[in-house]
């Protein structure tokens, strides 16, 4: 099946949006790639690249301290903390109230999508600071305006959102050898690389929440030019149905590999 037909399959049950292109930036199969959703987990990555400019600009390192507390500045005023129960990251939690690296937290955000490591890590970096990565690369539309599981903002209206199209102009202009790695590391595995070849390297960060489920990535053939693909789902499909159709996409996609312009 193609891509546009595994599409048609699910019509009806939500919105569902796909970039798929070269490492250039140039797109060879889009469908409502502009369209926004809520981000989930996908935000994560655009704090990581944030996190090494201001590594680059000296501004922070890996190795600084950071204390691992779980009370934060709200942007609806007040404050907030992570959920625990929501957070499928063990690790962070257990380090509670002592200090540990910056990179370990980056570790921990985008390998295993820890969501209090993430906090931490934004609290470092800045929301505008990440923001800003996304309206650098993005597509206009995606944007970081809170932490994860600030539920005020949330109730307020104030939420982030990512497109295909913006996801794959963040993995596009990923030029970092560190950042690569960690994307190469991601724990996470159900969607983008569930039906590739065992071994496929695949730099990819996902998302998911309720009736959401997202991922992105750049997938590297040992026999063919790396490309990138972006599916972001936002549907009443069962969580492994979501987690399935975002696989067999990636499949038609390496099955194009030597000819992605034949895709469909």
């Amino acid at each position: 099946m193609g891509i546009a037909e595994l599409l048609r399959a699910v019509g009806g049950s939500g919105q569902f949006g796909v970039w798929l292109g070269r490492t250039d930036g140039t797109s060879v199969f889009e469908h409502e790639a502009e369209r926004t959703h809520y981000s989930a987990s996908t935000m994560k990555l655009p704090v990581a690249m944030a996190m090494q400019r201001k590594i680059e600009a000296g501004e922070l390192s890996l190795d600084r301290p950071v204390l691992v507390h779980n009370d934060f500045a709200s942007q609806a005023g007040g404050r907030f903390g992570v959920n625990p129960d929501e957070d499928e990251a063990p690790a962070t939690w257990t380090k509670l109230g002592s200090t540990v690296p910056l990179g370990w937290l980056a570790t921990e955000m985008i390998t295993v999508s820890s969501n209090l490591a993430t906090d931490l890590v934004l609290e470092q970096v800045g929301i505008d600071a990440a923001h800003a990565v996304l309206a650098e690369y993005g597509d206009g539309a995606s944007a970081i305006r809170r932490g994860i599981d600030d539920r005020a903002a949330q109730a307020a209206g104030i939420s982030n959102e990512m497109s295909p199209a913006g996801l794959a102009g963040v993995l596009v202009a990923v030029d970092n050898q560190y950042l690569r790695d960690l994307l190469a590391g991601n724990q996470w595995n159900g969607e983008i690389p569930a039906l590739l070849p065992a071994g496929t390297r695949v730099e990819h960060k996902n998302g998911w929440d309720a009736r959401i489920r997202h991922d992105g990535g750049i997938i590297r053939p040992p026999d063919a030019d790396p490309f990138v693909l972006v599916v972001c789902t936002t549907s009443d499909l069962p969580d492994a149905r979501a987690q399935q159709l975002i696989a067999e996409i990636a499949l038609e996609a390496w099955n194009h590999r030597h000819d992605l312009g034949a895709i469909r």
